[in-house]
């Protein structure tokens, strides 16, 4: 164990104990006499004694580490151990994360004082992992209190965990504490009187990732605007690594992708978000992920133990995972074997073996799943009893294992889930049918050498049924994936997609779903269903199936239902041809919960506005050709080529540059192996074509020979016809590319890169995700600023700080607040300058630090009634092309413009009357007085004229300034639309009138005197003109005051 640094004098202790190893910083020493043969000895035997006497708080652990320092008879203990595997390891932690260090610094004293630094963190660190076990909250109260001493953050932001480690600032380490909270990665460190902090919002982060170096061997690198910052010594870099990442990701999707991050209630309020919830939610999404269930489930126990494998003859180790509704096993090897066990199929659950701790689980379709050395297996075995009978009521009984009978059977035995009520209403609408069934039936007659080897492989997927059972409940083992890789056959295909995507449990558990979207949303008419409308035709249009009305209405419908269900993604160009493809082997309400399988759950965020999963995963691609094909990426001298060209691979499942009957064997290994298939596919593409790619001298020639590639695939096993198969009606005239087989294409990309594992691809999509979601905020802010620079007079430097400055504003309102207005109308999706918008109270913050008004005695009500005058649609936002134009007329236009705006704050619509209604505050307002003023309906000016008229005197003297003429006047050219709040032609004379009226309404002012003059002495006056009294009381107050800013 790690000890409190305490000084040691050798002299004295060379006697106790003996070296065994050192070097130039450390010594491990072990007491003399200690696992010697013969007791060490007289001084040994002597050294025993003294221990074996003292008692056993007063005993001395057997081994220990010291500090030491060159040319020093002083040492530092810092370690202990009760055995020599104990100090093994503390010393080669040592040896690994600090001794590399230990170089940079210039003197002894700044070692021993890192040194010391370091082993009281570790300690710390220790000891807040004992405590969370225990859930004392003592220690972790105290880590609160120091963060919030020392970074001042809003009291609203919560501190998920904190841990020891070093600070790298420039090549010398500072020892401190890494705080990590909902919104900000937070360091301090105060050494030898040198304070060190940092602050850095996971929404700025652009790179986060695990490096290694000369000096260090592990560390966390971060990157935020374009600063580099370093990491390292953590007791325990994985997990703090993994937290990191969970926790700059998460606000990312909060901030930045409000689309996806929406239905994620698990995360939605972040006050509440803690470590261990966090750690949670990353184990269910990967759970529910690598299983393929359904989103909502959630991982609740764990168990590590044994399966029996009947048809192997021996029993595989692996865990035993158990959410609300199944449970699922994984070996060690994940491909090696998978179960998922519905509780739905469950009709069972025993003890079996007690001396080996054994669980039985029995199913509908008269399987018995055997799991051994199941630790608390008598506990397991009732909770599992209990789920099993509430699974069982009748909402949740339905027979999958009938759905996934052979395709062979007749069309009644096939429905699956709609009820009798919808099956009545909807018989003439919702096929149920696969269109491949329909439009190229089988003939058992007449069998040639294709549908020969087609009923072949129909007879290996029969003997692994038999084998390894059929349905939900089958054992994955690598012979599955083997007979996938050479294609599963056509009469199994759709039945086979729906069970390895997980489609099946999704149909399983809603009943008469389908049909009853299908009721809502026929003859609705939105922005998706036209765009479905004209993509219908564009679907296939070279097969049968869709240049007839059965094949487009059913592509109609499901599309149509799907944009029902989810309206945030609505309808992508990519999912009519996906769909299509689906239709043809599989029924109508299955090819629906194929869709939704692939766009929530195996390609996330693929479909949505901005393509975000579909960028990511082309920046993972990016990177494994970077590891797998050196050559090929230093070749091109720009990497977004791949992007360019393989986007539509991942959107369509290479179906759109496939000929289909080599496509679908894409989709069957897509179905099993997920993204993985089409990562690795791809990468075996570019190796076939690397040397024709090595010789390419520009992108447009690339591009040729990879299209010629694909033209050149074939599926020689395709039971297809010929007129229906694309890659046989292709002229073999235009290229001389040998013919690739798909089967040997993909087996080769199994076999070459089938060790990326999934756990990999997750962690590059996490990686890569911080990345394209900060660049995609680039491209926003160049072209907002674009828009923006050519309306105001700001240099481009003024303007990009302006704009940080309004997004942090807008941010700020985010981080603390769920139901934050500004937060609820982000839309990634609407036009740039729309995209970032704050309301009032972030407005007056920005203009009380900002405007060259800021010092008024009312510069709360000025702030209000400029929000206002922006505010023109009246939803209390405002965006940025907005409030850079109002500082622009503050600061850059001329003395007339700013007049006009003055002029405008205070009249209708900007205007209204401002009181606080706490005295004591004087002319500032609370923040919720400002919301409640900002959001006051508007007065109109009719309303304004009639209540002054009424308090003003009609004997009002003569020779008075007719205002209420001018005003009149501009009402009447508002109503008819030919002035816009721009352009006010009469403003100049109405201003004239006021500051500059005839001489004889001013007494003391003589006509040479100079205009500023005049205005300066008027202005004294101006509330006194009975004239004024046509616009609201008090109006003017602050316009003396603002007049220094005016000149």
């Amino acid at each position: 164990m790690w000890l409190k640094p305490e000084e040691v004098l050798l002299k004295n202790a060379l006697k106790l104990w003996v070296q065994e190893r050192s070097n130039q910083y450390f010594v491990l020493q072990r007491r003399r006499g200690y696992g010697e043969e013969g007791g060490g000895g007289l001084a040994g035997l002597l050294v025993g004694t003294l221990d074996a006497v003292l008692d056993s708080t007063s005993k001395v652990a057997p081994f220990r580490i010291l500090h030491q320092t060159p040319d020093s008879q002083v040492y530092w203990s810092i370690a202990c151990g009760s055995s020599r595997e104990e100090i093994t390891e503390h010393w080669d932690w040592l040896e690994q994360n600090v001794m590399k260090t230990l170089s940079v610094f210039d003197s002894n004293e700044d070692i021993t004082s890192f040194v010391q630094g370091k082993i009281r963190g570790l300690i710390a660190e220790e000891g807040k992992g004992s405590f969370v076990k225990e859930e004392d909250p003592e220690k972790f109260r105290e880590g609160l209190m120091k963060f919030e001493r020392c970074f001042g953050l809003p009291e609203q932001e919560k501190l998920v965990t904190y841990y020891s480690c070093s600070y790298w600032k420039g090549r010398v380490p500072c020892q401190g504490w890494l705080y990590l909270s909902t919104n900000f990665l937070s360091f301090y460190s105060f050494l030898l009187g040198a304070e060190v902090k940092l602050i850095i919002s996971w929404d700025e982060i652009s790179k986060l990732e695990k490096t290694s170096n000369v000096i260090l061997t592990e560390n966390i690198h971060v990157c935020s605007r374009g600063e580099d910052h370093y990491f390292s010594m953590f007791l325990h870099i994985s997990e703090t690594f993994l937290l990191m990442e969970q926790l700059a990701n998460y606000a990312v999707r909060r901030l930045f992708d409000k689309e996806t991050f929406e239905n994620d209630l698990v995360l939605h309020d972040p006050l509440q978000i803690t470590k261990r919830g966090l750690e949670s939610h990353a184990h269910s999404e990967q759970f529910s992920a690598f299983f393929r269930l359904p989103k909502e489930e959630t991982l609740k126990e764990v168990h590590e133990c044994f399966l029996w494998v009947p048809f192997s003859h021996y029993s595989t180790h692996g865990k035993m995972c158990i959410s609300e509704n199944y449970i699922c096993f994984a070996s060690q090897d994940g491909s090696l074997c998978s179960v998922i066990i519905p509780l739905r199929e469950v009709t069972g659950v025993d003890k079996a073996d007690p001396a080996n701790r054994g669980v039985s689980i029995s199913t509908k379709g008269k399987t018995a799943f055997r799991f051994t050395e199941v630790r608390d297996f008598e506990q397991l075995v009732g909770k599992l009893r209990m789920k099993c009978n509430a699974a069982s009521s009748p909402q949740h009984i339905v027979n999958t294992e009938v759905a996934l009978g052979s395709a062979s059977e007749s069309p009644k035995d096939f429905d699956v889930g709609p009820s009798k009520m919808g099956q009545k209403d909807n018989s003439k609408t919702v096929s149920t049918e696969a269109l491949m069934t329909v439009y190229h039936p089988q003939d058992a007659e007449n069998l040639d050498s294709k549908m020969l080897k087609e009923k072949m492989k129909e007879q290996s997927w029969n003997i692994l049924f038999v084998e390894r059972g059929h349905g939900v409940s089958m054992f994955r083992t690598k012979k599955t994936r083997d007979l996938v890789v050479r294609g599963i056959p056509e009469a199994l295909r759709g039945e086979l997609w729906l069970l390895f995507s997980g489609a099946v449990n999704d149909m399983a558990s809603n009943p008469g779903y389908y049909t009853e979207l299908v009721e809502k949303s026929l003859g609705t008419c939105t922005l998706a269903t036209d765009e479905i409308e004209r993509d219908l035709r564009r679907s296939l249009p070279e097969h049968p199936a869709f240049q007839s009305d059965t094949g487009i209405s059913a592509l109609r419908r499901v599309l149509t239902a799907y944009a029902y269900r989810n309206p945030q993604i609505g309808y992508c160009q990519a999912m009519n041809i996906l769909t299509s493809v689906l239709l043809l082997y599989a029924k109508e309400e299955e090819a629906f919960w194929l869709l939704v399988a692939v766009c929530e759950r195996m390609l996330p965020d693929y479909f949505n506005r901005r393509i975000i999963g579909a960028l990511v995963d082309q920046a993972v691609f990016e990177e494994l050709i970077r590891v797998h094909l050196p050559q090929l990426t230093d070749h091109m001298t720009d990497m977004t080529f791949f992007s360019s060209v393989s986007l539509s691979w991942f959107l369509t499942l290479f179906i759109s540059v496939l000929p289909i009957e080599s496509a679908v064997n894409v989709v069957d290994c897509f179905f099993y192996d997920g993204i993985k298939a089409i990562l690795q596919l791809g990468l075996a593409v570019l190796e076939y074509n690397m040397e024709k790619l090595l010789t390419c001298k520009d992108d447009a020639e690339a591009v040729t020979v990879l299209n010629r590639f694909f033209d050149s695939v074939t599926n020689k096993d395709s039971p297809l016809p010929p007129a229906v198969q694309q890659g046989s009606n292709l002229s073999y005239t235009k290229s001389d590319h040998p013919k690739v087989d798909i089967t040997d294409l993909i087996r080769e990309s199994n076999e070459r890169y089938g060790d990326i594992r999934y756990e990999d691809v997750q962690s590059l999509r996490c990686r890569n995700r911080l990345y394209v979601i900060q660049a995609l905020e680039a491209t926003t802010k160049q072209n907002v600023l674009r828009v923006v620079s050519q309306d105001v007079k700001f240099s481009p430097s003024d303007l990009e700080e302006l704009y940080e400055l309004f997004k942090r504003e807008h941010f700020l309102s985010c981080y603390w607040n769920v139901n934050s207005p500004v937060l609820q109308h982000h839309d990634a999706s609407l036009p740039y300058l729309d995209q970032y918008r704050i309301d009032c109270q972030q407005f007056r913050v920005l203009c009380h630090l900002l405007s060259p008004w800021s010092h008024c005695a009312n510069r709360d009500s000025l702030a209000l009634w400029t929000f206002r005058l922006m505010d023109e649609s009246s939803d209390g936002l405002i965006n940025f092309k907005q409030f850079a134009c109002i500082l622009d007329i503050m600061y850059n236009r001329s003395f007339t413009d700013k007049l006009k705006l003055l002029f405008k704050l205070h009249i209708p619509p900007a205007f209204t009357e401002v009181e606080s209604l706490s005295p004591s505050k004087g002319g500032d307002l609370s923040k919720e007085e400002l919301i409640h003023f900002s959001q006051l309906s508007v007065s109109s000016i009719e309303d304004t004229l009639e209540s002054d008229s009424l308090k003003s005197s009609p004997e009002k003297g003569k020779g008075k300034v007719d205002i209420q003429a001018y005003l009149k006047q501009w009402q009447d050219e508002l109503l008819k639309k030919e002035e816009n709040i721009k352009d006010l032609p009469r403003m100049n004379q109405y201003i004239r009138r006021l500051i500059l009226p005839e001489q004889s309404e001013w007494p003391g002012i003589q006509p040479q005197q100079g205009w500023r003059e005049v205005a300066s002495s008027r202005l004294v006056a101006l509330e006194q003109l009975p004239d004024c009294q046509i616009l609201p009381s008090g109006a003017y107050r602050s316009w003396p005051i603002l007049w220094g800013g005016l000149m």
